[in-house]
């Protein structure tokens, strides 16, 4: 497996698959690029799909020093870095949101469209998960926070049909430092006063019943980011991308294929 090397020094596994325009896809918070597993090959049509395990998961170094969602910017660059690659489409769901964000503010001319899915500006005008869904996810019980992870992921239905093992509930060979840092760097992500500097065409996706990252946060990012559109996917939860990747993947196609046409 390839390994881009950091300016610290830090050695980031990558994953390119396939033929076409690059598009790179960003996972969520201590998850590796098995996230993308379910939906990966709905892309594969129009790009070359990248992607990557953050630093802390996978076959990516573990530091034990903080992380940050700018730095994991800098990872992803470093990655591009080492393919050869100029410019390429980003989908970002979840802290990988987060971390598109700051693609596209502190690298402009490396994003040629951006799809920011599940995902929130962060900081004090982001809108917080509710009280009760903090304390499901601190319980001290593996299982306990297991099943409410599932819960706040996929509807019941799905799950009924869908028993899994289900790839985005966090990478189980993470080192418990690791886990913390990723938890942390997402907290404190806060993009707002940048993201009015978002030059590229921009997608923002969320599902209507999304109680982990808030869906209200969906609408304060488009209206943050100039001209960017906003799609929000009835009854879904966290992980719209994959329970209603029926909907969800042809959108995101749509909407890259419609960008790259009017750029």
């Amino acid at each position: 497996m390839p390994h881009a090397k950091t300016a610290d020094g830090t050695r980031i596994a990558y994953q390119p698959r396939g033929t076409g325009e690059p598009l790179v896809l960003l996972s969520g918070q201590s998850n590796n690029h098995h996230w993308w597993d379910a939906v990966r090959d709905d892309f594969h049509g129009t790009h070359r799909t990248i992607t990557l395990d953050h630093r802390g998961t996978g076959d990516s170094d573990k530091p034990d020093e903080p992380y940050s969602t700018e730095g994991f910017a800098q990872d992803v660059i470093a990655v591009l870095d080492d393919l050869g690659v100029g410019r390429a489409d980003v989908y970002g769901t979840s802290m990988g949101g987060r971390v598109a964000q700051w693609l596209a503010i502190r690298h402009p001319h490396r994003v040629r469209a951006l799809v920011l899915g599940c995902t929130s500006p962060g900081g004090p005008h982001a809108v917080e998960r509710p009280a009760d869904v903090r304390r499901a996810l601190a319980a001290r019980d593996p299982a306990a926070v297991g099943r409410a992870l599932r819960d706040l992921m996929y509807t019941p239905a799905w799950l009924a049909t869908h028993p899994g093992p289900h790839a985005t509930l966090g990478d189980p060979t993470m080192p418990a430092h690791a886990r913390h840092h990723h938890l942390v760097a997402s907290n404190r992500h806060d993009a707002w006063d940048a993201l009015p500097a978002i030059t590229a065409p921009t997608l923002v996706v969320h599902g209507t019943d999304d109680r982990l990252n808030p869906t209200a946060n969906a609408p304060l990012l488009a209206a943050r980011i100039p001209g960017a559109r906003l799609e929000l996917i009835p009854g879904a939860r966290h992980a719209y991308f994959e329970e209603f990747r029926a909907l969800a993947s042809p959108l995101v196609r749509d909407f890259l294929t419609k960008a790259r046409t009017s750029h």
